[in-house]
């Protein structure tokens, strides 16, 4: 899976790989939103809310394919189970 491109929690504090992505599928949170997290420009400008649908495409690709200009370093997901296990875990966090 390479780097981890966030962290899972519900909360921010002592998070300096990336934002949270709890809540993020169920929520419809927009994309470079969540609070306390500096994102860049490219995830900020993004113009897409975060779905099930959106987390599949978004993880199951490297990140720079899927949001050109994001500092994040993440290989993708290729592993259609994990990748579906995976978005299932995030959706029980909140």
């Amino acid at each position: 899976m390479g780097s981890v491109p966030a962290t899972v929690g519900s909360g921010l504090s002592g998070a300096s790989v990336g934002s949270a992505l709890a809540g993020s599928s169920d929520a419809g949170r927009a994309a470079g939103t969540a609070p306390d997290y500096n994102y860049t420009d490219a995830l900020k400008l993004a113009h897409w809310n975060w779905t099930t649908d959106k987390l599949h495409w978004y993880l199951s690709q490297p990140a720079k394919q899927a949001n050109p200009g994001t500092r994040m370093k993440y290989s993708g997901l290729d592993d259609a189970r994990q990748l579906d296990d995976l978005i299932t875990y995030l959706g029980t966090l909140h």
